[in-house]
């Protein structure tokens, strides 16, 4: 909510009230594929039906996807495996942690198998990255919230150890973490074996208000958490 004079990149932005938000106002764009990994039947018709709700409540709805968003993964998987998992190692001896779950085992195993990268190819991914953020910026200049899918599946069950056409689907959010633009997961649906399956409800940045204002109203049309049956 604004500066704690520890967060060097922090802004004096207030946080505005979601209450006070005007659906009517709003222009939404959506899309179900991002180009990277298709999503099931059952989470695209989710984003579908998630749209629906909000068709009649906003200003605009525009199925349309930024051809930029195709790089994400590339960009992504660049940032995470530069070091060759060197920030990991660090942060898992900082607190302690001698014995790893399989899932951060794997992933550290691959981090350590990418291929060393030198300064100039670092510098060139940088600058992909800011390129990457320049065109999705443009993209959003006519619009205010984007609906898309959290990953190309439902939620997946315990013990789901990610895999390389799984890491794919991931994505979808992976995207707004390069762009850093604040974004709301909500329940819209649940597939054939029970399981959630989410949509991200995405905001211009700063602008956090009109993201939970639309998640809200989401979440209550379409009746958000389910208790599972046990």
């Amino acid at each position: 909510m604004g500066p704690d004079g520890r967060d060097p990149v922090s802004v004096p932005m207030p946080l505005g009230d979601p209450g006070a938000v005007g659906l009517k106002n709003l222009r939404v764009v959506f899309y179900t594929d991002n180009g990277i990994l298709s999503p099931t039947p059952e989470t695209a018709e989710v984003v579908k039906k998630t749209v629906k709700v909000l068709s009649d409540l906003v200003m605009s709805v525009e199925e349309n996807c930024p051809k930029e968003i195709e790089r994400t993964y590339d960009i992504w998987w660049g940032l995470a495996s530069a070091d060759r998992g060197a920030g990991v190692q660090a942060i898992l001896k900082l607190a302690g942690t001698t014995e790893l779950h399989l899932y951060m085992k794997r992933f550290l195993d691959v981090q350590l198998a990418a291929k060393p990268m030198v300064p100039s190819d670092f510098g060139s991914l940088i600058l992909g990255w800011d390129t990457f953020c320049s065109a999705m910026t443009r993209f959003f200049e006519n619009y205010d919230v984007i609906i898309c899918p959290v990953i190309a599946f439902p939620a997946q069950e315990h013990g789901f150890i990610m895999q390389k056409d799984k890491d794919l689907g991931f994505s979808y959010c992976f995207t707004y973490n390069l762009t850093g633009w604040p974004a709301v997961v909500v329940r819209g649906g649940t597939s054939p074996e029970g399981l959630p399956i989410g949509v991200q409800v995405v905001a211009r940045p700063w602008r956090e208000e009109v993201a939970l204002a639309v998640a809200q109203h989401i979440e209550t049309a379409l009746g958000g958490w389910q208790p599972p049956s046990l």
